[in-house]
């Protein structure tokens, strides 16, 4: 009896240190769990935070540029953008100082030199990043001159004070004198003088007889 009673004695004590291991290891194990779950609330918390702060610096760098922009458009109208305008030769490298970007216009008083003033009128309004002005070219020996202006209308366009490239006659338009507004944008944007715009998609020029403007418009 005595030994029997020593073996319960010791099932009861293996019985109760393996509750107590177990008790032990849940302890544990919910310890852990516990840590991790506040370590995800610490992270969760962090990028919550760090999300607020990269709102908060992106709304700044947004409304900073906003405000760089709308003194790049204030500046560029102060400097005559905005509008089509006519200048006169000797005014003509003072409008040019300091631009970007600017077409010049070298006309005459004739039908396709007010085909390419209406074009440009509808641009300058669109494009303030460009300064677009018209010259007389019968008032203005030297320019055409220098220029090699030969053909009217001339486009010279002027990229950081410097004539870069030229549209002469409406050859690059499609050759005749009802071509549209986009394809003169689309010409332009090739040459770097106004930026790009989805806008921009060509159509078809409207039916009847192409009209070459090339014998009506030789300026030599």
């Amino acid at each position: 009896e005595d030994e029997d009673e020593d073996r319960g004695e010791d099932e009861d004590e293996d019985i109760m240190a393996h509750q107590l291991i177990q008790q032990q290891l849940e302890s544990n194990l919910l310890n852990i769990a516990n840590t991790i779950e506040q370590s995800l609330d610490d992270e969760m918390h962090r990028l919550d935070n760090m999300g607020e702060e990269d709102l908060d610096r992106l709304r700044e760098q947004r409304l900073l540029a906003l405000k760089k922009q709308q003194k790049k458009r204030q500046e560029w109208i102060r400097k005559g953008h905005g509008e089509y305008r006519e200048v006169e030769e000797k005014e003509f490298f003072n409008e040019m100082k300091g631009e970007d970007r600017m077409v010049c216009h070298f006309y005459r008083n004739n039908w396709p030199c007010e085909v390419m003033d209406k074009h440009l009128k509808i641009l300058s309004t669109k494009h303030l990043e460009t300064k677009f002005v018209k010259l007389n070219a019968e008032k203005a020996p030297f320019l055409t001159d220098r220029l090699k202006i030969w053909m009217l209308p001339t486009l010279a366009l002027i990229k950081n004070e410097k004539t870069t490239d030229y549209v002469v006659g409406f050859d690059e338009l499609g050759g005749v004198d009802d071509f549209q507004t986009e394809t003169l944008a689309m010409r332009l944007v090739a040459g770097g003088i106004i930026f790009e715009s989805d806008d921009y998609k060509p159509q078809a020029a409207s039916e009847g007889p192409a009209r070459s403007i090339r014998s009506a418009t030789d300026f030599r």
